[in-house]
């Protein structure tokens, strides 16, 4: 995304994020926990001490992508690329262990498949942020880089919150990550999954969060921010889970991702647990409309891309939306696995890969998912692990 995350619709066809612009939990408690409440809140963040870059010409530039080899990277969940404006794309996702923040990076999508592996932050052995390291994001903003992600107390593994590191040099593979703290949202409640993006010169953060007294596990929410660290203004609650597809296993929105094309702006979400019932849903708006009001936004009623057992790809989702190389075609990233049946929890197997592929448009201007596509290997799909920055 070169404008990083400013939902514009220009040549570089900024998929929604950053620059100007875990899967989730389980039980105990019911660990993805409920939503469907309305709130009011300004947020702040809690600090914890603590220590831890205008598009160039991207390579292949005019040419249309020949079909993605998939899995691009194995064995990493809940993928984000974010294509930054010196043509490069970069790569985060969660680690099976769920105990590190790992980056790549690559001036092409594929290349990211054997680009080396750094590890930019591991948790702590006690404390916060001890525990299920999920879903990590990569934003410019102002000049810095940032990561939003979750994670929980080693001594509490379900109070997962959402908290973010922030590293001021051009490289984000050298410099120091920080950690700057948690977001503080309307409640102190089981949050993860957090997204940011500007639009008509606002900054916004969505998430995913339970809302007390509720008898679902996460809604998606949206609210203005005051900076990249800070929430502002009211809080609203895009989507919770109600219809009956959302609501297997768990009772699941989460994983929210934007994209601004064709005069709106859809946002993708995941629902239900993470086996083979994992999918992913569509909210839309009028990119002219108050993002603010919920009522300004329409909810499909039926899932835009579910598993398939013809290209046997199973629980697809948690996706993110970059351009490819030719800074035209739309590349839909998500992780899925290769199998539908799955021993013990979800959580605990390690086979959700990163895969992308082309994403498409109706007629009527909507995004087109298709279905996840099937395997197809060229070449190795793993880099090397390093602790320093390539």
């Amino acid at each position: 995304m070169s404008r990083a995350e400013d939902l514009s619709e220009d040549t570089a066809r900024d998929s929604t994020r950053d620059d100007s612009t875990r899967d989730t939990a389980r039980s105990a408690p019911s660990a993805r926990r409920t939503l469907l409440k309305g709130a009011l809140a300004a947020g702040a963040l809690v600090t914890v001490p603590g220590a831890a870059h205008a598009a160039t010409a991207p390579a292949g530039a005019g040419r249309a992508p020949a079909p993605y080899a998939n899995p691009l990277v194995r064995n990493r969940a809940d993928p984000h690329i974010h294509r930054h404006t010196d043509g490069r794309y970069y790569f985060t996702a969660t680690a099976p262990e769920y105990d590190r923040i790992i980056l790549r990076r690559s001036r092409t999508i594929r290349g990211i498949a054997t680009a080396d592996e750094s590890v930019i932050w591991r948790k702590h052995e006690t404390g916060p942020m001890g525990a299920h390291i999920w879903a990590p994001e990569i934003h410019h903003i102002d000049g810095k880089w940032y990561i939003y992600f979750a994670s929980a107390p080693a001594e509490a593994i379900w109070d997962i919150r959402i908290w973010v590191l922030e590293n001021p040099n051009r490289d984000p593979f050298k410099g120091t990550w920080v950690e700057r703290g948690q977001v503080k949202t309307a409640w102190e409640t089981f949050s993860l999954d957090a997204t940011t993006f500007t639009h008509r010169g606002s900054r916004y953060l969505a998430w995913a969060q339970h809302e007390p007294d509720m008898d679902n596990n996460t809604a998606v929410w949206l609210s203005k921010m005051a900076d990249p660290l800070t929430l502002t203004g009211p809080q609203i609650r895009l989507t919770t889970p109600e219809f009956d597809w959302e609501r297997i296993g768990y009772r699941v929105n989460e994983g929210p991702s934007f994209i601004k094309r064709n005069g709106r702006i859809f946002m993708s979400y995941s629902a239900s647990a993470t086996d083979f019932h994992y999918c992913m849903g569509l909210l839309t708006i009028d990119a002219r409309a108050d993002l603010m009001d919920p009522a300004n936004w329409t909810k499909s009623p039926t899932p835009v891309f579910t598993s398939n057992d013809t290209t046997k790809q199973y629980g697809p989702g948690h996706n993110c939306f970059t351009v490819a190389e030719d800074g035209r075609t739309d590349v839909l990233v998500y992780h899925a696995r290769q199998y539908k049946e799955i021993v013990g929890d979800p959580l605990n197997d390690p086979n959700r890969h990163t895969r992308v592929q082309k994403l498409g448009w109706n007629a009527d201007g909507t995004p087109d998912f298709g279905v996840p596509v099937a395997d197809a290997q060229t070449g190795p799909q793993v880099g090397s692990l390093t602790e320093s920055g390539s």
